[in-house]
């Protein structure tokens, strides 16, 4: 079964920059979509980007389009989200998931963006 371990995130203020990271440790099942979601308190976990199995489809949350990065590496099952100009309302607990069968997230990590 995959199992996804997250790292990086943190405190920043409005404007500066975080990077999470996710790594995949399997059996060798296929992993196909892979990316991140986030839930702030009160509120559903939202796809914040998502890299499609093709490389080549990615797809943005609209309100982070232009501040957030996605990159994936296919060989080594990583995906990072290189998160930049960072504003409070990016505050959020974020996940990682992988569609795989069965599919995984990722312990959660929290983002925490201070006026």
């Amino acid at each position: 079964q995959l199992q996804l371990v997250q790292s990086g995130g943190g405190l920043v203020q409005a404007g500066g920059s975080l990077n999470v990271s996710c790594v995949a440790f399997d059996d060798g099942s296929m992993v196909y979509d892979m990316g991140w979601y986030r839930q702030s308190p009160g509120k559903g976990r939202e796809a914040v980007a998502i890299s499609g199995w093709d490389g080549e489809r990615i797809i943005y949350l609209d309100s982070v389009k232009g501040r957030f990065t996605i990159s994936r590496d296919f060989t080594k099952k990583t995906v990072h989200l290189q998160m930049n100009s960072l504003k409070p309302e990016d505050t959020a607990a974020y996940y990682c998931y992988a569609d795989a069968s069965p599919s995984a997230w990722g312990q959660g990590i929290q983002v925490a963006v201070s006026s």
